[in-house]
């Protein structure tokens, strides 16, 4: 396969199965990619990452910028180098973390000035300053600079969102010459489906290795966000990698793939992880109620990742309520590798055609009984 090249391989009605060349090696999909905002997925080392069997980690332009600062990183050798990460990187534009610092930011047609949350120091983000970031930090992935919306948002702020994020789209190309390098654009539109059909048309009119959903899992109701999921995703570029951005629970992921995504990131199975939350086959755990407190059994008996063949819930659920490191570490360990199996038999399912049933079985344990989940 060539650089940038997607290759579909299997499909079952919506859901898809394929392959992304990039300058650090194919990207198997759909993947669940471990979001490392700092150039490190919090409490967890390269080498545990690998035996999770994770495939991409995702850089963030806007807190790499601030610190330790993109030149310093080039000079370093770049990201892959510097976070001894070998595999692909996928780094986002900053625009979601600039437009979420509400006040402390002034957009124009140029871009963006913003006063960083760390020190209050003015800065500046152009499409072309954001490309100019991703480039030198060495991105596979580079992720075209665009406006976030808040929600809700009027119809008329939609409109002129999107046709900004537009026209910053083509700046974004123009801007980014590094060949090693794949750009992607991102389809905004808030939760109306004749928004999002205007917004990909725009975006996709500019032909690109890859397109994403943008501005999903921002305090909308989930149900309109898997609805819509349902709608648009279907109609973006059959010959592309689809990205959804931002989202999301293992039951996100599943009517996803389901709706025809390839690609996701999500800070959900590393932040809920320090916080106690665990994911298992089971479905959700707390792990510090009190009916673990003398359970030796391991976290998720189906479960072969590093914590769960060697820890009791007892001992995490004591790690836990002690404050201590290991505890965040452990339960880091696992909800990655939880994500990366999940879409590891994802594939394996639709490859041997048996996407349907792995579908079911996935909402079953994902599902209240008394929900009711359109497949």
């Amino acid at each position: 396969m060539t650089l940038g090249q997607f290759q579909l391989h299997k499909k079952s009605g919506n859901a898809r199965r394929g392959t992304l060349m990039t300058a650090h090696g194919p990207i198997q999909t759909p993947v669940f990619m471990a979001v490392g905002t700092k150039a490190t997925v919090k409490a967890m080392t390269v080498e545990e990452l690998e035996e999770c069997k994770t495939q991409v980690v995702l850089g963030n332009t806007y807190h790499l910028h601030l610190r330790p600062g993109e030149k310093l990183i080039k000079k370093l050798g770049g990201l892959h180098q510097f976070m001894r990460w070998q595999g692909p990187i996928l780094t986002d534009s900053g625009g979601f973390q600039v437009f979420s610092l509400s006040g402390l930011r002034k957009l124009t047609e140029e871009g963006v000035e913003f006063r960083s949350h760390l020190d209050g120091a003015k800065y500046f983000i152009s499409p072309e300053k954001s490309m100019e970031i991703q480039m030198d930090l060495g991105s596979d992935i580079i992720m075209a600079f665009d406006e976030c919306l808040k929600y809700p948002a009027t119809d008329e702020e939609i409109k002129k969102s999107m046709d900004l994020t537009h026209r910053w789209l083509i700046r974004s190309k123009a801007a980014m010459n590094r060949e090693q390098s794949l750009l992607f654009g991102i389809v905004q539109g808030g939760l109306k489906l004749e928004h999002r059909k205007y917004s990909l048309e725009q975006i996709t009119s500019v032909d690109l290795p890859g397109y994403a959903l943008g501005g999903l899992s921002v305090g909308e109701p989930i149900e309109l966000m898997h609805e819509l999921v349902k709608d648009v995703a279907p109609l973006m570029p059959e010959n592309k990698p689809r990205y959804l951005m931002g989202v999301g629970t293992p039951l996100d992921l599943i009517l996803s793939v389901d709706a025809g995504i390839d690609m996701f990131d999500c800070v959900m199975p590393t932040r809920v992880a320090r916080n106690g939350t665990l994911f298992t086959w089971s479905g959700k755990v707390s792990i510090k109620r009190n009916e673990y407190k003398e359970d030796p059994g391991p976290l998720d008996p189906e479960c072969d990742c590093y914590t769960c063949r060697n820890y009791s819930k007892a001992y995490l659920r004591h790690l836990f309520l002690a404050g201590e490191i290991l505890g965040s570490r452990l339960n880091t360990i696992h909800n990655l590798h939880f994500y990366m199996t999940l879409m590891e038999r994802a594939r394996k399912a639709l490859d041997e055609g048996t996407w349907e049933s792995y579908r079911d079985f996935c909402l079953s344990r994902f599902v209240k009984k008394d929900a009711e989940i359109k497949a």
